[in-house]
């Protein structure tokens, strides 16, 4: 929409922030027929849902009660795994594309990936359904980002955006300024930590833009180093460099996550992935999930649940590629120098977003971050509102 183009990439034309909607065109006489039995299945679907999600919580009281170390993980573990499959099925997404690149072409054998205990995976993020999948593969600890926010940005105001009817050059919404926030040059909001989150955490704050420093210390959990948490975990870790969900049609420059690590990294293994949704369709709403639910008494994401659950799709696919370990920035054997940016803080993100945009085949964005989803989210409630 034309009054959101202030949140258009201006390297690469790509507005990562609006919902995908399908083509524009005559909506099939079926589908007008099915949409009054649309509530009656997407409310029984929701009610299958159940099961997994007593299963997830079987899990965790299994993880408290267990008191043998090896069965404390092992059970969970497979409960989880279970419960997040069976999750996914119910969505529709019974098979699911994994595939393995490389790019030494010489290699015969596929390599296997196989993150432990202290190692990172690395991914995009457009929505929930990637992080039941990263659940069922591995079960990792989830954590989100921290920031020292501006009181504007922390009180839910960009503080910069001013809206001027009509264009400069016509009539219409293209004279908005953009924020502050979206200038090149201007400098990044520092991530100042991390907190642990459980999977039901994690799927709630899908869409959702960085945490303040006070509504972290609010919700309760102790804010760490990633490193710090790195390295108590027993699990592998789920870092989203990109710090909040965009659309899929591209991801986000990176805050500077790991600019405390040299290449290659030592004394653990990266591993990075990436993940891309099928567009939408008339039959069946996007995977994706960058705005997040704003309705009284519903919870994110439970309307993007319900939207895709009573839609009359009952087959949808996503497509995850991961990284051969060796192509890795933890590989021994990594060229730093193809990687190098002049100037960047993070070298280690931007060589990991170098890897993302061949492995996916994405593009990435130029100048938009997380702190502009911050800003776009704060205009979109406005608007919506």
């Amino acid at each position: 929409m034309e009054k959101f183009s202030t949140w258009r990439d201006a390297g690469t034309g790509i507005q990562p922030f609006l919902s995908p909607v399908p083509p524009l065109e005559a909506t099939p006489t079926l589908v007008k027929l099915y949409r009054p039995f649309g509530v009656v299945v997407g409310g029984f679907r929701m009610l299958l849902l159940s099961i997994p999600l007593a299963l997830y919580g079987l899990a965790q009281i299994l993880s408290l009660v267990l008191v043998v170390q090896p069965l404390q993980r092992l059970m969970p573990g497979i409960l989880v795994s279970i419960a997040t499959r069976l999750a996914l099925a119910i969505l529709g997404l019974w098979w699911i594309s994994v595939e393995t690149v490389t790019r030494k072409r010489s290699r015969s054998a596929p390599e296997v990936w196989n993150p432990t205990a202290g190692d990172i995976i690395v991914s995009n993020w457009a929505s929930w359904i990637e992080l039941l999948w990263l659940a069922f593969r591995w079960n990792p600890l989830f954590v989100l980002p921290i920031a020292q926010l501006p009181p504007s940005m922390a009180e839910g105001r960009t503080g910069t955006l001013n809206v001027t009817p009509g264009r400069k050059t016509g009539t219409g919404s293209a004279a908005i300024a953009p924020p502050a926030s979206i200038a090149t040059n201007k400098a990044r909001i520092p991530i100042i930590g991390w907190q642990r989150r459980s999977l039901l955490q994690m799927i709630s704050h899908t869409g959702q833009a960085v945490l303040s420093l006070e509504a972290a210390q609010a919700h309760g959990g102790k804010v760490s180093s990633l490193e710090d948490i790195r390295a108590a975990s027993g699990q592998p870790l789920a870092v989203f460099p990109e710090c909040t969900t965009s659309n899929g049609r591209a991801f986000l420059k990176f805050a500077d996550v790991f600019s405390d690590v040299q290449i290659p990294v030592k004394g653990y293994n990266v591993f990075v992935m990436t993940v891309r949704y099928d567009p939408p369709t008339m039959t069946s709403p996007s995977l994706t999930h960058s705005v997040p639910t704003d309705l009284p008494f519903i919870p994110n994401p439970l309307g993007h649940i319900f939207q895709l659950l009573s839609s009359p799709t009952l087959a949808r696919s996503m497509t995850i590629r991961l990284l051969a370990p060796s192509d890795s920035p933890s590989s021994p054997s990594f060229m730093s120098s193809e990687y190098y940016t002049h100037g960047a803080k993070d070298q280690v993100g931007e060589a990991i977003s170098k890897l993302m945009e061949y492995l996916g085949k994405f593009k990435r964005t130029s100048v938009l971050g997380w702190e502009d989803k911050a800003s776009f989210l704060t205009f979109y409630r406005s608007k919506t509102a």
